[in-house]
């Protein structure tokens, strides 16, 4: 299986001038998970794509890859 990037929370994060940290802070998980979602190792929750978004004020949908 080809590994895809299938979100985009680091580049909402990056227009939302907030880091990893902050967003870890805020969410109370540990750094490393945090950059493993920003890097598309691995993937959060929809719960947690929902309070991703919720945190940055965006819709959810702007934290997903659209497919081509």
């Amino acid at each position: 299986m080809v590994n895809k990037d299938l979100n985009r929370i680091k580049v909402v994060l990056v227009e939302h001038k907030r880091t990893n940290k902050w967003l870890a802070e805020q969410l109370g998980k540990d750094p490393g998970t945090v950059s493993k979602w920003c890097t598309n190792t691995s993937q959060p929750s929809i719960d947690m794509f929902f309070k991703i978004a919720e945190l940055l004020e965006v819709d959810y949908t702007e934290l997903i890859v659209k497919p081509q």
